[in-house]
């Protein structure tokens, strides 16, 4: 086993995964003065947010769209750098358009008279009630991300305080509840409700605070990075490698070592030992508690505990390329969701059933629209993505057996609502499961955003950025506080550096004087 204690040098962090959560973190530790090693079990950094490449397509593996562009702005800046200089960020208009079954479409972009107008068109009586929806999503966007998602809480006190808060708000509804007590139209309950699926919960179940996605595209726009997610990764990478840091792939730890009830470094698959003053955890909660600590004894994230939690939803994911279709299928842009003929039914399915049903929604990112780097010339890059049951318990879906099956049924269901005839210029095709992502990402029961965000499965009940087993371990990601999604993995950084003091003995080439070189 080989062994390296970087003591009694600078101030060491070591940070497990290399997700948008983890690179994040190592950025703000590396601010800190502290020298960080961020470690993964990829070929490529990004996590989820990682891409492949097949034939000339670059199929962007997970997050498609950015959100808040200014949680990266102020990252990079507290880094002395300027995120602006280091990614491409271009707006995308419209941000996506919804489709039904009916023929009926909602086109989603950051125009006020122009998103009033859409609703007019599909329902005018639902005029007053969608305003009303945009003040209340307003609300909660102050409450729930500016606030609270940006503060600690892992104390139980961080909640109490929060109490009036969510009574105020009506946090006890949920999504599509809140949405269904200001419109009328079904078709527009879903268009303001489906949000959550973004992030892994039941429009019908999680907490109606995350309404403030409404908010956060109407202020702020959707984006899209040139290179994909990809590239914001390996922007990331170079700030830390800039700090000072080391950044190693195919890296797989196998135990995070614990002395004296404090976290003292890991030991990756290959035996390497590495001492570190704190460990960072970006792997799920679920992984790190059960796996990474699982020769240490448990007060609350306990193997039973963690069974026992609802996760969410899984994802079937086929990735393909089609060759010489730059110019075809002109109506569908960048972002296109088509509905089901069933909306809260299907909810049941995935979530409550837990059963793969025959009719399904779909979300496809066709990024050659906007991005020709995405494909060959001429060629397309597309990634068609529907929300399926987890792994979790008995009866889960054998994908061996059914992928092939359920992508042969997503491509009849494209072909004849989206993009006809598609398969005849198939140059590129790739498949993602619930059992791609247990084993990818090492995600429990194969879900595809870790714990579903429900009320008590959210800020104080969730994972806390700061162990509450272990000492000197702290945790960062879609897991933990604030949960998933863009914005909120890289705020769970910037939670983190609000709770992990400066380096005591910081690196000689501290991270602010880079902007000035």
């Amino acid at each position: 086993m080989t062994t390296h204690d970087p003591s009694p040098g600078p101030s060491t962090a070591i940070v497990i995964g290399a997700g948008l959560g983890g690179l994040s973190a190592a950025m703000r530790l590396g601010a800190k003065g502290y020298q960080v090693t961020v470690l993964d079990r990829l070929d490529r950094p990004g996590g989820r947010g990682s891409s492949i490449t097949q034939n000339g397509h670059r199929f962007d593996l997970g997050p498609t769209i950015v959100t808040v562009p200014q949680v990266f702005e102020q990252l990079w800046a507290e880094c002395g750098r300027d995120f602006r200089a280091d990614v491409d960020l271009r707006p995308v208009d419209p941000y996506y358009e919804i489709r039904w079954r009916d023929g009926s479409h909602f086109s989603v972009n950051q125009d006020d008279a122009a998103m009033e107008a859409e609703v007019r068109r599909l329902s005018p009586q639902d005029l007053p009630g969608y305003r009303k929806f945009l003040k209340d999503s307003e609300k909660r966007y102050t409450f729930g991300f500016e606030g609270l998602g940006r503060r600690p809480m892992n104390k139980l006190m961080d909640l109490v305080r929060e109490l009036p808060g969510f009574v105020r708000l009506r946090a006890d509804r949920s999504v599509y509840a809140h949405a269904a007590s200001r419109v009328k139209d079904e078709r527009l309950r879903m268009a303001l409700s489906f949000h959550p699926l973004f992030i892994g919960g039941d429009p019908s179940r999680v907490t109606s605070m995350y309404i403030l996605v409404s908010h956060l595209e109407k202020e702020f726009g959707v984006h899209y990075a040139m290179g994909g997610v990809q590239a914001m990764a390996d922007a990331m990478v170079r700030v830390i490698e800039d700090q000072g840091g080391t950044v190693r792939m195919e890296e797989e730890i196998a135990e995070i070592t614990v002395s004296g009830g404090r976290a003292t470094g890991v030991v990756t698959k290959s035996g390497e030992r590495i001492f570190a003053d704190i460990v960072v955890s970006n792997a799920d909660p679920g992984t790190t508690y059960e796996k990474l600590l699982s020769r240490h004894p448990k007060r609350r994230w306990t193997p039973k505990r963690l069974n026992q939690s609802r996760w969410s939803m899984g994802l079937f994911v086929w990735y393909f390329g089609t060759r010489g279709t730059r110019g075809k299928w002109s109506d569908v842009g960048h972002h296109t969701i088509l509905n089901g003929p069933r909306y809260k039914g299907l909810l049941d399915d995935i979530f409550i059933r837990r059963h793969l049903a025959d009719d399904m929604s779909i979300y496809l990112h066709r990024p050659s629209v906007t991005d020709p780097s995405a494909a060959p010339t001429g060629d397309d890059t597309f990634y068609a993505l529907s929300p399926v049951p987890n792994l979790h318990g008995a009866g889960a879906v054998d994908w061996t057996e059914m992928g092939e099956t359920y992508r042969k049924r997503l491509a009849g269901v494209l072909d004849q609502h989206l993009i006809p005839g598609f398969e005849a210029d198939l140059s590129a095709s790739h498949i993602f499961t619930p059992e791609t992502f247990e084993s990818r990402y090492l995600s429990p029961h194969g879900a595809g955003f870790s714990l579903e965000p429900r009320i008590f499965q959210s800020a104080w009940f969730r994972p806390h950025n700061v162990s509450e087993e272990v000492a000197g371990l702290y945790l960062v990601g879609a897991g933990t506080h604030p949960g998933a999604g863009i914005p909120s993995v890289v705020t769970s950084s910037e939670v983190l550096n609000q709770l992990v003091p400066d380096a005591p003995r910081p690196l000689d080439r501290p991270v602010t004087r880079l902007a000035a070189e």
